[in-house]
C-alpha cells in the first residue's frame, strides 16, 4: 500500500528517557550486577515492585543488555591482549564482524571511522597465540586489507557514569 514502509525487524522502539533513579539503578548493577532488587530499592529509595518494574524496563527497552562478571584476563590465562586495527574491503563489515566475532578471544568489535576501519581487542594466553591470531586467523579473512596490533601493557576499567 502507499505510504507504507516495510518494518525492519532491526528496529527497535525509541529509547524513553532515563531519569536520575533509572541511573542510579544502572550505575548500581554496573558496579554490581548481583544486586539484590531489595539492596536496589533500599539504596535508590523506592519500592522493590518499583525497582523490579524499572530494571525490567531498562532490560525491554535494551539499555541493560545483560549481566556479566568482569574478569582480570591475566588472572584468568589470559596474559597477552592487544587491540588490533584492520583496514577492510568497502562495504564488507557485516561479513567481516561475523568471522572476527568467531575468532578465541575477541573481545570488543567496532566499526570506527579515521584511519582504519575496525578496531578489534582481543586477549590471548600469550603473545606467541597473539602472533597466531593476527598471521594466521585475522590476515585470512579476505576482506582484511591490512592490520595493525596495539599491545596493552596495563589495563583499567572504568565505571562510566550516566
Amino acid at each position: 500500500m502507499p505510504g507504507e514502509q516495510m518494518a525492519n525487524p532491526d528496529d527497535k522502539p525509541p529509547a524513553r528517557p532515563l531519569d536520575s533513579i533509572d541511573r542510579d539503578i544502572v550505575r548500581m548493577l554496573r558496579a554490581d550486577g548481583r544486586a539484590s532488587i531489595r539492596s536496589v530499592a533500599e539504596r535508590v529509595h523506592v519500592s522493590r515492585a518499583n525497582a523490579y518494574a524499572r530494571i525490567n524496563r531498562l532490560i525491554d527497552d535494551g539499555v541493560i543488555r545483560g549481566f556479566s562478571a568482569r574478569v582480570d584476563q591475566e588472572r584468568a590465562g589470559q596474559g597477552a591482549s592487544a587491540y588490533i586495527t584492520l583496514k577492510i574491503v568497502q562495504n564488507s563489515w557485516r561479513t567481516v564482524r561475523e568471522q572476527l566475532r568467531q575468532l578465541p578471544g575477541a573481545a570488543h568489535i567496532a566499526l570506527v571511522s579515521g584511519d582504519f576501519d575496525v578496531l578489534l581487542l582481543v586477549h590471548t594466553e600469550d603473545n606467541r597465540s597473539l602472533r597466531e591470531l593476527v598471521l594466521t586467523r585475522i590476515q585470512a579473512i579476505p576482506e582484511v586489507l591490512s592490520t595493525r596490533t596495539l599491545l596493552v601493557f596495563e589495563e583499567t576499567d572504568l565505571d562510566s557514569e550516566l
